[in-house]
């Protein structure tokens, strides 16, 4: 529905926190098509995401990453940026004699406003995204596999033009965002996980996934930086009529059916990272076992969460508010629904470690009334202006740039959607 409904920004850094929790997913695809963009959201069903794209998933409103729909911001994001080497400086005695019978040639794939983007920074992306997809992408037949990269190749490079046009503009409009800024982006990304992380759970669940957080950072930097150009663009274009939510309102009554949800809190216990793995494990499902033992002996769970949770609920007692099928990991919520209110799980064990999960309310499937689903729309529909717009303003940018291609490499204008792995459209 879409009054509890939100693009969740998230990548497949994110390995292991919510966004790769859902079952029922919608992965933002954004392709370039020579003149403009466009967004696609597709369901996707089952663990298996494509990691070749950044991801999100439809959540309650507390969910809602407070990134909004950055329609063209998460374009440049959804760009998975490699770990690249640092260049030896130039005149660096300790820097490696190249091999000329090696070294690979490197050619300019286009020029923008007189400055060259090269093959090796195209290739290294796509390199990257396809490493990430290795899993999947073993078991393709070769040809398609190489079709595969051949459009990963193009909409990378569309992406790399654009970035260049929008840093070029932010960097004339003098936009520049603090560290402390993006500190707090990232903490309200955390804190609107399913169960909160806090921060440092963030960043160790990025980091054990073998990615970088410091590129995260880069790339929330870089997303704020152009939200904030697309403002300007944005200053009264965006209102929305009372008819336009009505209308919407008829012609989408599947959106406003609401799921069964239920309320519930839980205790988890994670493992030390710092000592051995499985003995990690061992002593946390003890602490567990004799947390639910004293809670079955009368202790107050509530309290029990303040003390010992390791999730940041535990201020609120463990309290993790409504949520539906699909928002948390299948261990947890097929534990969370067999309950009934008051009822409390034994241990259940997930990847973040063991829970003790009790229910408080649970919530009958229902239809949400105009009024109540009015503020969901009116968001929905300037986020969709907003792209509307942010899509002519980097065409128009498009447009007044000098983009040269070497003769034979002009770029494909119509770029067909990659095929979905997952059987999705």
């Amino acid at each position: 529905m879409v009054a509890n409904s939100a693009v969740v920004f998230g990548t497949s850094v994110f390995d292991g926190i919510a966004l790769t929790d859902l079952q029922t997913r919608a992965t933002i695809r954004l392709f370039a098509l020579g003149e403009g963009f466009f967004l696609r959201l597709v369901s996707v069903k089952g663990q298996a995401m494509m990691n070749f794209l950044r991801q999100s998933g439809a959540s309650g409103k507390k969910q809602r990453f407070l990134l909004f729909a950055w329609y063209f911001a998460l374009l440049i994001v959804a760009v998975s940026l490699a770990c690249r080497p640092k260049a030896p400086a130039e005149g660096d005695a300790n820097a490696p004699e190249p091999d000329a019978a090696q070294a690979p040639v490197d050619s300019v794939v286009v020029t923008i406003n007189g400055a060259d983007i090269m093959q090796s920074s195209v290739d290294e992306l796509v390199q990257a995204q396809f490493q990430r997809m290795a899993a999947r992408t073993s078991q393709l037949p070769p040809a398609f596999a190489e079709q595969l990269k051949s459009q990963l190749r193009q909409q990378t490079l569309d992406r790399l033009i654009v970035e260049r046009l929008l840093d070029g503009q932010a960097d004339k409009s003098g936009i520049e965002i603090s560290d402390e800024r993006v500190t707090e982006k990232l903490t309200e990304m955390a804190a609107q996980q399913k169960p909160p992380l806090s921060l440092e759970d963030l960043k160790a669940r990025i980091e054990g996934s073998g990615r970088d957080f410091e590129e995260l950072r880069h790339e929330i930097r870089k997303g704020l930086r152009y939200e904030q150009l697309f403002q300007a663009e944005w200053a009264g274009k965006i209102d929305i009529t009372d008819d336009q939510v009505s209308k919407y309102y008829s012609e989408n009554p599947k959106e406003f059916e609401t799921p069964e949800q239920i309320r519930a809190s839980h205790i988890l216990i994670k493992p030390d990272p710092n000592t051995d793995p499985n003995e990690a494990k061992a002593t946390a499902k003890a602490k567990a076992q004799d947390l639910l033992k004293q809670i079955k002996d009368g202790a107050d769970f509530a309290e029990l969460a303040k003390a010992h949770s390791g999730c940041t609920s535990s201020a609120n007692g463990g309290d993790l508010g409504f949520f539906g099928r699909g928002q948390m990991v299948p261990p947890f919520e097929q534990a969370a629904f067999e309950l009934q209110p008051g009822q409390i799980s034994d241990v259940v064990e997930t990847e973040v470690g063991y829970h003790i999960v009790k229910v408080a309310e649970r919530k009958d499937s229902s239809v949400v009334p105009l009024e109540q689903a009015k503020d969901g729309i009116l968001e929905k529909l300037r986020d969709r202006k907003k792209g509307e717009i942010a899509e002519a303003y980097v065409k128009s940018l498009k447009e007044a740039a000098s983009i040269v291609y070497p003769p034979g490499q002009e770029s494909t204008p119509n770029v067909p959607a990659l095929p979905n792995p997952d059987g999705g459209s």
